[in-house]
């Protein structure tokens, strides 16, 4: 789960890094808003993933409990 969330942080930076690039190119402003609006959901799912609940656990941590035994 951890090389999962840390690919998606990787994606999401470099989308954003890709959006501002794009950005200052003519005829590729649709495109860099879409990626800017793809890292926003992928923001949102490492949140969901990482941020605790009330008790304390996160999705994430228990996703690792539950994995079957190597």
């Amino acid at each position: 789960m951890n090389i999962a969330l840390s690919l998606l942080v990787l994606t999401a930076v470099a989308l954003v890094l890709g959006a501002i690039f794009l950005w200052n190119r003519e005829g590729y402003r649709k495109q860099a808003l879409l990626m800017l609006v793809l890292a926003g959901v992928m923001g949102i799912n490492i949140l969901i993933w990482t941020l605790p609940t009330p008790d304390g656990k996160s999705l994430s941590g228990e996703a690792q409990k539950e994995q079957a035994p190597e």
